[in-house]
């Protein structure tokens, strides 16, 4: 690979890993698209390739998220005890269902949320009428002091008790498969469930998000080494830059409103989808 290529990989890499740590879906989301588009890699390796990319973001975003105080463990373990199966079920699917099926798969997935959370966060949606917590609603970040250090609350006192394993562990499960099989890691499909059906407020989600993909994208990343579909010299260039690109999305997200931070999410996720229909 020479050093032209590699720079793109890096630059894609920063991109993926900012959007990635800002939304909570890891940066596999924009990297393998780009694999796909721009280099015309084999689906198969591309997926492989974009996980362990994931598993990087999301090891990178996880030190930065924990300092902030804004993970909420206990869910993300109980994410991770559902979607380790399902990382293993997502990787054997793999191995059966490629090709084309693999672009409608994908394609169809982000365009559809991608139209559901811009239609949910249009500056033109009404908030519905009661009472809703300003975090929940907006997801704004209030400042407190925890032993003299400055932390991040939502003002809940702990973690959503709507959060119960019989939930959670089953949504994790389905996480794993979608983490393997289309290599972007779960969060983009992650977040939004959080949010609108959890009532967690948009950056608790996003951080939990990163966490939990750090802990069952781990197993999908064994599998794939296991069954060959890495290409190692596109995890060195791309991971270098999404290690850097995963830090200054922590740093940003601190300062974006969570309306922002789902449109984000939304605009992005019909882009890439309209693209692989017409590839």
């Amino acid at each position: 690979m020479d050093i032209t290529t590699g720079m793109l990989l890096s630059l894609i890499g920063i991109l993926s890993g900012a959007y990635g740590s800002i939304v909570g879906a890891g940066g596999g989301f924009i990297f393998v698209p780009a694999l796909l588009l721009i280099y015309n890699l084999d689906p198969v390796v591309a997926s492989g390739t974009g996980l362990i990319i994931v598993l990087v973001n999301s090891l990178s975003g996880v030190i930065g998220y924990g300092k902030q105080k804004r993970i909420q463990y206990r869910t993300g373990l109980m994410l991770a005890i559902g979607a380790i199966p399902g990382s293993l079920i997502g990787v054997w699917l793999l191995q059966i269902y490629s090709s084309r099926l693999f672009y409608i798969v994908f394609a169809s997935l982000l365009v559809l949320l991608g139209f559901f959370l811009f239609a949910k966060n249009s500056p033109f949606a009404k908030e519905k009428k009661g009472r809703m917590p300003v975090m929940a609603r907006e997801g704004e970040l209030n400042t407190v002091k925890l032993d003299g250090n400055p932390s991040i609350t939502d003002g809940s006192g702990g973690e959503n008790t709507k959060l119960e394993p019989k939930w959670i562990i089953p949504l994790g499960l389905l996480m794993g498969v979608l983490s393997s099989y289309l290599g972007i890691g779960g969060g983009w499909l992650l977040v939004p469930i959080l949010i609108y059906f959890f009532k967690v407020s948009t950056h608790f989600a996003t951080a939990t998000s990163i966490f939990s993909l750090c802990l069952y994208t781990s197993v999908g990343v064994i599998s794939q080494i296991i069954y060959g579909n890495i290409d190692w010299e596109i995890v060195l260039w791309g991971g270098f830059g999404v290690i850097i690109g995963a830090q200054l999305g922590v740093f940003l997200s601190q300062k974006i409103p969570g309306r922002v931070i789902v449109q984000m999410l939304s605009v992005l996720l019909v882009a890439i989808g309209f693209r692989m229909f017409f590839n």
